[in-house]
């Protein structure tokens, strides 16, 4: 079949991603990478590459580094490391060479010419890891949706490997004509896909509005990908959910309820792991999980203590949320750092900022954690009296249960019912219908 798929479930992106690989052979890889002076901090800059190509199912065979302050706009690297890319290439039979920074199509096209091999850059890395591991349909249709905005520019190319079968003349016209079709049909399922997505998002809304009306506190688990959430999520809520040492092994938030060390219940929410230099087609792809941090009445950042690059790790993700989610500082809960992996940490003593340190594996001080948990939710709380409709009748039962509120009168609107509860809680069950009748001005101690 020339040019793509026409089905409309089946994703466009594979029948022309899977010809290169044909085209070029086995998948084992060379990666390449530049690194300044400035950056140079004694830590392997393509160790995280390595990482994710392993995480694709990716060997590595070799990595070339490029010192060079500024990359060269046609090929990216300089002609020398070019040719010794090439040479070791066909030294090492690889099949695929993975640059860590992202291409320009010009550059993908020059030196897949120059080397005759696939080349692809850790934009494209990460979108085929997504694809891999997207679980759920709307999860696939926002990871191919990336995928096809980011081929798009690029399918001049990639159109001539494919489509000049012979070369020389007779074979242009005919190649440039198939583009085109195929161009067309690339902005024909990514208008598909957006009207699908659109629909989506309202679904979204009205579970979001769902879990707001719900009196039981949030927890999100936010950190770096591979930073040990899921398996703290197993411990916290005696839970099964997937542990991988792989980089992305959760794409999709997991809510488990667990018990507090006071009685009381809270929802925790396993997150998608976040990465430096995220592509921005992919930003979309992490929707679900921006909002269930928004939401959010704690955020526990999990930090894995091993990682010799654990301060930037952490920088990332604090910079990511406060650029995507938390715009204005009011409008952000308290963030607790949990410092993972302890057990396994053998480096020297470094003084840490405020937090816990933890082993989410061995089960090492999980009740202090979530000790600290419950205080930490307690905090700047205030009696406020609240009318609940009489359709949020699960959300008072959970109210009663935990202990934190009392049942005053009944209207013909709903329930009247005094609770201990957070400013933050407070605007989350306003968007859900709750009514407020009286709040103090200030937080108060329970009495």
């Amino acid at each position: 079949m020339n040019g793509f798929n026409d089905r409309p479930d089946q994703p466009l992106i594979e029948d022309y991603l899977g010809k290169r690989a044909r085209i070029y052979g086995s998948e084992r890889a060379i990666l390449v990478g530049l690194q300044s002076a400035s950056n140079d901090g004694g830590l392997d800059p393509l160790h995280e590459l390595e990482a994710l190509a392993d995480t694709a199912g990716i060997p590595t065979l070799a990595q070339v580094i490029q010192n060079k302050r500024f990359p060269v706009p046609a090929t990216f690297i300089g002609k020398g490391k070019v040719t010794e890319v090439k040479e070791a290439a066909n030294e090492l039979a690889a099949g695929v060479i993975i640059f860590n920074n992202e291409l320009s199509p010009a550059q993908a096209r020059n030196l897949e010419e120059a080397i005759g091999r696939k080349v692809i850059d850790r934009t494209q890395l990460i979108m085929d890891i997504f694809a891999q591991r997207a679980a759920t349909k709307e999860a696939k249709l926002q990871v191919e949706l990336a995928q096809l905005r980011y081929l798009l520019p690029r399918l001049r190319g990639w159109g001539s490997a494919l489509t000049r079968l012979g070369g020389g003349i007779g074979t242009r016209g005919p190649g440039e004509t198939q583009l085109e079709l195929d161009r067309k049909k690339v902005t024909h399922r990514i208008h598909t896909i957006e009207r699908r997505l659109a629909g989506a998002k309202r679904e979204r809304a009205l579970r979001q509005k769902k879990r707001l009306s719900s009196f039981l506190p949030k927890i999100a688990l936010v950190g770096y990908t591979n930073s040990g959430k899921s398996t703290l999520l197993n411990a916290l809520c005696r839970a099964d959910v997937l542990v991988e040492d792989k980089l992305f092994a959760t794409l999709s938030p997991t809510v488990r309820r667990g018990k507090l060390m006071s009685g009381r219940y809270a929802l925790f929410i396993d997150t998608v792991g976040f990465i430096r230099d995220l592509p921005h087609h992919l930003v979309p792809a992490f929707t679900a999980t921006l909002e269930a941090v928004h939401d959010a009445d704690l955020i526990l950042h999990v930090i894995d203590l091993t990682s010799p690059t654990r301060e930037d790790d952490s920088r990332v993700v604090l910079e990511t949320l406060h650029r995507e989610i938390f715009t204005v500082a009011a409008s952000q809960p308290p963030i607790l750092n949990v410092f993972n992996k302890s057990d396994a940490y053998e480096g020297p003593a470094v003084p840490l900022p405020d937090g816990i340190r933890i082993s989410a594996k061995r089960g090492h001080q999980i009740d202090a954690l979530l000790r600290h948990i419950g205080e930490t939710l307690d905090r700047n709380k205030m009696r406020t009296l609240l009318r609940v409709p009489y359709a949020g009748g699960d959300s008072l039962h959970q109210l009663i249960n935990q202990r934190d509120g009392r049942i005053t009168g009944y209207t013909e609107d709903g329930i009247e019912i005094e609770v201990f509860i957070s400013a933050r809680k407070l605007g989350q069950l306003r968007k859900a219908g709750v009514q407020i009748i009286a709040c103090p001005s200030s937080p108060q101690e329970e009495p």
